[in-house]
């Protein structure tokens, strides 16, 4: 079987075909694995995260993942989420003993950048979500925004409770967003189950957390190939055939999953594929970008490993220095060993794009000394910007018309990557699904049915009796 993509999609999905006892050729293009959520190394040695990936107790598939490449301590988890205003003052969602959907009332109860009225506007949206089990009957083919403001919410809370949480997670504004995405956003990750809003971060480069796919791969006799470029896929007769590699070589196999990007996958289509129906609307998915923006302190500056921002253009900072020091990594080692590694990001930053590298790191450093002190005497050591143009399909209204099945028209060929019909939009979550469903596919295919996707979380408290109504 080949699989062609390094990225978490493909990976999950050669883990799942290699634990079935197939033997499975990993191919990629880059000269590392991880596709976009992978690590690299600076000039200086150093190696720095393209874009900082978190998880979330509600990613069922991905934790599995992580489970089977022996990378599950290696990410840590904390149920206490940081949010600090434009003046620093800081607020903090965390859980309580009440059943769902009410464990973290107490403290939204207690977030210092609500008013009450806006507080009350958001707790009953959020309880329409909760009631209808995250699928409110007003949501069918609207922005998240339009909901939004059909359900009351005031621009306050707009901006400084739904955007700050929703722009991160589906890398896209609220007015391009299709507002099923964002209530399942809430569902799962804030009101179905107590663990659902859980933050996990790897303690280490994201590259290393997939060190154990390539071990795992070769132990049960596939291979994985990195700088191996498809120059196309061979079909007769409706039936997958072969790969024709960039050399001219062509690789045979029973069978192939192309987990790769979905303006990737016309390339190497043949012309009479690519006109079909089920290929033909991919050019109507349209991408949004993520800018990681890395900074070094020659001093201590941030007391927390990570802190959301309100009301800024940054609006998530990572304490790298503190997250790796819990593996034993050195963070800023090459900077000086007393300085601080943050990591910065930016979603859906359509207007960063266009700036230079010293006119975003001039905007993150101002950004950062109104909300940390410590930054106004703090000398920066070195800076990197890393901009993603392409990071993510954008989740607009109607764009699940145009996402594709993993088992396609052809015979023995199969897609996966986030963009895919999972369910999910574009998150490490939705890759894992991806894979796994197109492993499953595959099994299908081959008359031995195997289940692979792991479930939700269970639904509980009062959000459980809701759903039995």
């Amino acid at each position: 079987m080949i699989v062609v993509g390094g990225g978490l999609a493909g990976l999950s999905a050669a883990m799942a075909l290699a634990d079935a006892g197939l033997r499975v050729h990993l191919l990629d293009k880059r000269p590392y694995l991880g596709g976009r959520a992978t690590s690299y190394a600076l000039p200086d040695g150093s190696h720095v995260d393209n874009c900082q990936h978190v998880t979330l107790g509600c990613c069922t598939n991905l934790a599995d993942f992580y489970r089977r490449v022996g990378a599950e301590s290696k990410i840590r988890h904390y149920s206490r989420l940081y949010f600090a205003d434009r003046n620093g003052s800081v607020s903090s969602i965390y859980s309580s003993p009440l059943p769902a959907p009410f464990h973290t009332s107490f403290s939204f109860l207690r977030f210092k950048a609500l008013s009450f009225g806006d507080k009350r506007a958001i707790a009953r949206a959020m309880l329409a979500i909760a009631r209808s089990g995250g699928r409110p009957a007003d949501a069918g083919g609207v922005s998240m925004l339009d909901w939004l403001r059909h359900n009351g919410q005031t621009e306050t809370a707009i901006a400084r409770f739904w955007r700050v949480v929703l722009v991160s997670a589906l890398d896209e504004e609220l007015d391009r967003t299709d507002a099923h995405y964002g209530i399942d956003v809430f569902w799962k990750a804030f009101l179905a189950n107590r663990k659902g809003y859980v933050l996990g971060i790897p303690s280490v480069p994201l590259g290393e957390l997939y060190a154990g796919c390539r071990e795992a791969i070769e132990h049960r006799g596939g291979e994985v190939k990195t700088r191996a470029v498809v120059r196309s896929i061979r079909v007769s007769d409706g039936k997958f055939q072969s790969l024709i590699m960039d050399d001219g070589s062509e690789m045979r196999a029973d069978a192939c999953i192309a987990a790769v990007p979905h303006d990737a996958l016309p390339q190497i289509l043949p012309e009479e594929i690519k006109k079909q129906l089920e290929f033909s609307g991919l050019s109507h998915l349209r991408t949004s970008p993520i800018t990681g923006v890395h900074l070094w302190f020659d001093r201590e500056v941030l007391d927390k490993p990570f802190l959301t921002l309100l009301d800024h253009t940054v609006q998530w900072i990572f304490n790298k220095s503190m997250l790796y020091s819990a593996a034993g990594e050195s963070a800023g080692a090459s900077a000086g060993e007393s300085s601080q590694y943050l990591q910065l990001v930016i979603s859906a930053s359509y207007d960063l794009i266009p700036r230079s590298r010293q006119e975003i790191i001039d905007l993150c450093v101002r950004e950062l000394q109104e909300v940390l002190p410590a930054t106004r005497s703090a000398k920066l050591l070195k800076a990197t910007v890393v901009k993603e143009v392409n990071a993510t399909f954008s989740p607009e209204p109607g764009s699940d018309t145009f996402r594709l099945a993993q088992k396609t028209q052809v015979a023995d060929f199969f897609l996966a990557g986030d963009w895919t019909r999972t369910g999910w939009p574009a998150t490490m979550e939705g890759a894992v699904r991806s894979g796994y469903l197109a492993a499953e596919a595959l099994f299908a295919a081959s008359g031995i049915p195997r289940k692979v996707l792991v479930p939700d979380l269970p639904i509980e408290g009062i959000c459980r009796w809701w759903a039995k109504e």
